[in-house]
């Protein structure tokens, strides 16, 4: 009887928290209740990901005592217009990928640099122009 009364349960660990990086890259500082540093970054598969410094990201916590953490995500920014359910929208800096349902492929940027053989299957627009090519 004193033994359980004596035993409390400890206090509860969320499962997941929101925190703010302060060391970027693939092994993150970041600031929750304190800081946790050498935490690993996940993100979707086949795709490789950095949280920026100052950056608002999700912070999942595992284990008996919450003592497993790692960056999961982070805030996403404002999606295009018109984007649909099942799109896909890959952005950095100015550039960005552009996977529609409907089979378009949309890539932006200041430089695009495609390297190695390139097939396209279908119409080539350029600048919003059918691209035609010059054969002289």
């Amino acid at each position: 009887m004193w033994l359980s009364r004596q035993m409390r349960p400890g206090a509860a660990v969320p499962g997941a928290e929101l925190g703010v990086t302060s060391i970027s890259g693939g092994q993150a500082g970041v600031v929750t209740r304190g800081e946790a540093r050498k935490l690993p970054v996940y993100g979707p598969g086949g795709y490789v990901w950095q949280p920026a410094s100052g950056g608002s990201v999700l912070v999942i916590k595992g284990g008996t005592g919450g003592e497993e953490t790692c960056v999961a995500g982070a805030k996403q920014a404002a999606a295009p217009e018109g984007f649909a359910p099942g799109e896909v929208f890959i952005h950095a800096g100015g550039g960005s990928v552009y996977l529609k349902n409907d089979g378009t492929v949309e890539v932006r940027g200041g430089h695009v640099k495609l390297t190695g053989r390139v097939d396209i299957e279908g119409e080539l627009y350029i600048n919003g122009e059918p691209y035609s090519p010059c054969y002289c």
